[in-house]
């Protein structure tokens, strides 16, 4: 009371427009980590980057399916993958397989208590903050291709109409047959690029799949009175100095709508199952 108010500099973070500097003021203005801890640090450092033999035991083998993950061409951390096929003329089996990251973190460790006190990766212009470090988010709970990844599974099997007849969750072992993107995705199905679909030939019919199951399952969320929210989303272009450069608008296509719809599936179905057992 009645002294002059004092404030001691703490960080520095740089220059007034140099280039990360905003990004940096937006993370210190809104605390958001940089580091983690060194327990959290050393815990990770102590998980294998690859899987174990004794660590199958329990899990279903779907090595041999023709899994892929689609996401956008910078994505580094795959956390989930999908596998589409027919069942005769009207059924098609949905496999949603979710990277196993709990058979990593276990409750209270300090892997968990950090990520619980970050809640969820942050995405910023520049870069990733992630929840978990990168030696698992990017590392062994990655689904990276041709890489063994320990999941968790939905198998669902579904009708022309998008009506999930019967399910089966299951933990499972994985191997990822091709990493496809977004683009290569919309460019396959909307755009009929013969080259494309010549070099994924062997994926094609299956990506049709995908396609023919995806708009089923949309057109019975909108019998149910779904909202689509198609909000824009932009992605600011950066040079190799990190000074924006361009503002590009994200368009959502078929490839996008194709992993929306078959989450919201997994999602539904995993909520059902726990909902029906009282969990």
């Amino acid at each position: 009371q009645g002294k002059p108010a004092e404030a001691k500099v703490v960080e520095i973070l740089g220059r007034l427009g140099e280039p990360g500097v905003d990004v940096l003021s937006v993370m210190a203005a809104h605390q958001l980590p940089r580091d983690f801890p060194p327990a959290a640090a050393q815990a990770a450092e102590r998980i294998p980057a690859v899987i174990m033999s004794d660590e199958l035991t329990g899990r279903r083998d779907l090595r041999s399916l023709a899994t892929v993950t689609i996401d956008s061409e910078d994505a580094k951390d795959l956390d989930d993958a999908v596998h589409v096929e027919r069942i005769g003329t009207d059924l098609f089996r949905l496999g949603v397989h979710i990277a196993d990251v709990s058979h990593y973190v276990k409750e209270n460790s300090p892997l968990d208590q950090e990520a619980r006190l970050r809640g969820t990766s942050v995405y910023l212009v520049d870069r990733v903050i992630p929840m978990l470090p990168h030696r698992l988010s990017n590392g062994i709970c990655s689904l990276n291709q041709g890489e063994d990844r320990l999941t968790l599974s939905a198998s669902m099997e579904i009708d022309r109409s998008g009506r999930i007849i019967r399910y089966e969750i299951f933990p499972s072992v994985i191997r990822v047959r091709t990493r496809l993107s977004y683009t290569v995705v919309r460019r396959i199905l909307a755009e009929q690029d013969l080259t494309l679909r010549e070099q994924y030939a062997p994926l094609v019919p299956m990506l049709e799949a995908m396609e023919q199951l995806a708009d089923a399952l949309r057109q019975k969320r909108t019998r149910r009175g779904a909202i689509d929210f198609d909000l824009p989303e932009l992605k600011v272009l950066l040079d190799e100095q990190g000074r924006t450069i361009g503002i590009d608008k994200r368009i959502r296509t078929v490839a996008e709508s194709i992993i929306e719809e078959f989450m919201l599936a997994a999602n539904e179905t995993v909520a059902e199952h726990m909902d029906k057992r009282e969990i």
